[in-house]
């Protein structure tokens, strides 16, 4: 869903030996990029991702501790720790972006943008979503296809069983990857439906799901650099009012009542 809005992908803090040298010769064999990035490793995907998103924290403004904006995320995450084993951290950027993101190290950011148009509840159902295509290995398949299909990350693909310290264009990449995720519209419905239990299980009306759609749907239907933005979002995403109405009866159906906001 939100992604890239939420956006949820791949990094790295192994170091290669001097010994796992790049060989031309096997990477230049028919099928080998093919039949590594199909191998790649849960691990390997994680720490991609986190040299990446390490790069990306260094290039932004997250904001501290004593700022309003992370008091309220870190609140609305109180007791999130870990999601199928990889520990969750969160952090805030600001920027004037409808936008959130999860990624397959545990990496969770959410920009000012759509902290300022949704309720705790909406907002924590966007993030459920991300969450759940890490949980749902959305995001090591896309770091897949990654490595099928960029020129850049060919050599990644040939090194060795680790993974590699990346360069600039490695990083772009990856960057690349994670925040533009094509994910399925098979994999979409799944990450609603994760974060409409994700909701439940933290004790919140799964209402916040579908009304969370209702913003982005309203922010698409304004003007500006935001509206451009969710409306790109939307084109590669299932109907959204589609998704409003599945999750909204799903709710009704489930005997909750829909929240005066």
């Amino acid at each position: 869903m939100m992604k890239r809005f939420l956006a949820f992908a791949a990094g790295a803090l192994l170091l290669v030996s001097c010994s796992e040298t790049f060989n031309a010769q096997r990477a230049l064999q028919g099928g080998l990029i093919a039949a590594q990035a199909l191998s790649i490793s849960d691990e390997q995907v994680q720490a991609y991702v986190h040299q990446y998103i390490t790069q990306l924290d260094a290039q932004s403004k997250v904001l501290p501790e004593s700022n309003a904006y992370t008091k309220r995320l870190r609140n609305l995450t109180k007791g999130l720790n870990s999601v199928d084993g990889v520990p969750l951290n969160f952090k805030v950027y600001q920027e004037d972006q409808v936008n959130a993101f999860a990624c397959a190290d545990g990496s969770v950011r959410v920009y000012t943008g759509i902290m300022d148009v949704m309720t705790d509840n909406e907002l924590l159902g966007v993030i459920g979503h991300e969450i759940g295509h890490v949980a749902l290995k959305h995001t090591k398949k896309e770091m897949r296809t990654s490595l099928l299909t960029s020129a850049a990350l060919e050599g990644l693909a040939s090194t060795s069983q680790t993974a590699a310290v990346l360069t600039d264009s490695q990083l772009g990449a990856i960057g690349n990857a994670v925040m533009n995720a094509q994910y399925s519209k098979k994999q979409e419905s799944q990450a609603d439906d994760y974060g409409y239990e994700f909701l439940k299980a933290c004790g919140k009306n799964p209402w916040g799901m579908a009304m969370s759609f209702e913003k982005l749907q309203a922010v698409a239907n304004g003007s500006g650099a935001r509206a451009t933005a969710v409306q790109k979002l939307f084109s590669s995403h299932p109907d959204t009012e589609t998704r409003i109405k599945r999750m909204a009866a799903r709710a009704t159906q489930e005997g909750y009542k829909r929240p005066a906001k």
